[in-house]
């Protein structure tokens, strides 16, 4: 049993959507044990308590550096067994020795079809407002591995989604969310906690 941890800073949709998948059967051989939050107030924890899943709110700002940070990450991780760390909508820059310490076992939902928009700053809604700007007629999500760049990790699964003429920023986010990430995160899940992927040469290959 695949034992999940799910990093989350706002209001938990793509977590609902793992524990929508994990409930129904869709996302097997997986138990999400622990959600956390870098804010105390995000509505995804009230989430995870409807779903009587373990909480954490750990602050950044709460620790003298971010290795002090990070250690207090991989405490908390390492003290409920977690085997995949996943992160839904967590805005925050992983330290290096977070990264290191998960490195294969920390996967990431980012809302464009790398390597476009993505990178340092592209994140939330500032990802559709460069696809509109740039006049892509095509977007959608991807779920990659995490490495100690900016969304820069192996490549797991990719969807992409139509952009409509009259879309703004807020309505192509929620096309992103509803036709790529919700479908595309649970997939990978599944995957992993099957053994179905490995990673060989930096590239993502289904076995």
């Amino acid at each position: 049993m695949l034992r999940v941890a799910v990093c989350v800073s706002g209001g938990g949709t793509n977590l609902q959507a793992i524990i929508d998948r994990v409930q129904d059967g869709t996302i097997t051989n997986t138990e999400i044990v622990l959600v956390i939050s870098n804010k105390p107030g995000a509505y995804a924890l009230e989430r995870a308590k409807n779903a009587c899943i373990a909480t954490a709110v750990i602050e950044p700002k709460s620790y003298e550096t971010r290795e002090a940070f990070g250690n207090a990450m991989i405490s908390a991780l390492n003290e409920n067994n977690i085997d995949l760390v996943v992160l839904g909508g967590y805005l925050v820059i992983l330290p290096e020795n977070l990264v290191r310490a998960f490195e294969g076992r920390m996967i990431n939902i980012h809302p464009s079809l790398i390597p476009s928009h993505c990178g340092e700053g592209y994140y939330g809604l500032k990802v559709h407002e460069s696809v509109l700007a740039r006049g892509n007629k095509v977007t959608g999500a991807t779920v990659h591995f995490v490495d100690e760049g900016t969304d820069s990790g192996p490549i797991i699964l990719q969807k992409a989604v139509d952009v409509h003429d009259d879309d703004t920023p807020e309505t192509l986010q929620r096309r992103v969310m509803e036709q790529a990430e919700w479908q595309i995160l649970p997939k990978a899940i599944d995957l992993i906690a099957n053994n179905k992927v490995r990673i060989i040469d930096g590239i993502v290959k289904e076995v």
